[in-house]
């Protein structure tokens, strides 16, 4: 009886590790593409900013928002 409750324990141990990393994983890819988007952004804001007449700027132009 002890030692049934124990297994049944190990194995949803196991599945919740499995879970934990597959989720570590999902949560690391996602961050990593949150970045390279970013990064694009900026390169386009940085396109866009050099393409306009100077007297077409402004400060909201060159200012990323805020989270």
């Amino acid at each position: 009886m002890t030692e049934d409750r124990i297994t049944e324990l190990e194995v949803k141990l196991a599945f919740a590790e499995d879970l934990l990393d597959t989720l570590n994983r999902t949560v690391y890819r996602q961050q990593e593409r949150i970045e390279q988007l970013e990064r694009a952004l900026r390169d386009l804001r940085k396109l866009v900013a050099e393409a306009l007449p100077p007297e077409q700027r402004s400060l909201r132009d060159e200012i990323p928002p805020h989270y």
